[in-house]
């Protein structure tokens, strides 16, 4: 197999908050070329770095907002988070857990600290993804998919090196538990200082590596430190990793869906009409009721 070589690394912009309980740094869509299209179906990368948040009494986050046209994949390192959208979704993700919210026609979505976390404050760390829909699914039936860290594919690397958390996708046939509408790849790779991991995908999928800890060397000869973000050209399938410590690194690949992207804050469809057609449905009533 021809090898993947690196595009860019991208270090991490200055963070800046979504809400007051997210300290974010953006990595897609962004000024490394890391536009949406160039990443479909990952049209929005948002990591909150491992940050040290004060107890508070009053969960800090993110209030009631729409969303239409996509999905949100919220993946927890550090902390806590509580989830409640509009279509009955919800739920509490902690540490190594991941909730994957489908949109689509459109929901109302609120975002916390869960209430035991804000309490006693900590380090929190997680990443958000959107990811897009095709066309055809846009206006499907929101739904939503909570993942334990038991539920995830693990595979076990040979010679202690550590092993691999399958959320989407597979990885030499282990498979993950998420169900998605175009071919996904979502992993984290847990690898001991030393250890190493090689990993294949078709040479046309966008595909990135996002450090979440310690650093690694990429293909043997590129180093990256911890919260930096690699992109891969768009040809040949097959890259290793090496662990230069103990690492935790999200492996991200995706069949691009080649179709037009229109958006607009909370909303992604394929056309400006689409959009106006959303504003209209939100400003109706049409995506339901949550309290704040």
């Amino acid at each position: 197999m021809a090898t993947k070589n690196i595009e860019l690394v991208a270090a991490p912009k200055t963070p800046h908050f979504v809400g007051d309980g997210f300290r974010v740094h953006n990595f897609i869509p962004s000024g490394y070329h890391l536009e949406m299209e160039r990443m479909s179906p990952f049209i929005m990368l948002d990591y909150n770095s491992k940050y040290n948040f004060p107890p508070s009494e009053i969960p800090k986050g993110v209030g009631v907002h729409p969303h239409r046209g996509f999905e949100t994949v919220t993946i927890a390192y550090k902390g806590k988070v509580a989830h409640h959208d509009s279509a009955g979704g919800g739920g509490i993700i902690g540490e190594g857990d991941v909730q994957w919210m489908t949109a689509a026609s459109g929901v109302l979505h609120k975002e916390y600290h869960e209430e035991e976390f804000s309490k006693t404050g900590g380090e929190f760390q997680m990443v958000q993804l959107w990811v897009n829909l095709p066309a055809k699914d846009k206006m499907s039936t929101p739904k939503y998919q909570a993942i334990t860290n038991a539920q995830m594919g693990r595979y076990e690397l040979a010679d202690n090196a550590g092993f691999i958390e399958v959320i989407a996708g597979n990885y030499n046939d282990v498979k993950g538990p998420a169900s998605t509408f175009t071919p996904v790849h979502m992993q984290n790779a847990k690898l001991n200082e030393g250890g190493k991991a090689t990993f294949s995908f078709p040479g046309n999928y966008n595909t990135a590596l996002l450090v979440i800890e310690g650093s690694i060397k990429v293909n043997e000869d590129e180093v990256v430190p911890t919260d930096h973000f690699v992109l891969f050209e768009n040809q040949g399938e097959e890259f290793s990793i090496e662990a230069l410590e103990n690492a935790i690194v999200l492996v991200l690949s995706g069949d691009p869906i080649n179709e037009p992207i229109f958006p607009h804050g909370p909303f992604v469809m394929n056309t400006r009409e689409e959009i106006i057609q959303a504003i209209d449905d939100f400003n109706n009533g049409k995506f339901g009721y949550l309290a704040d």
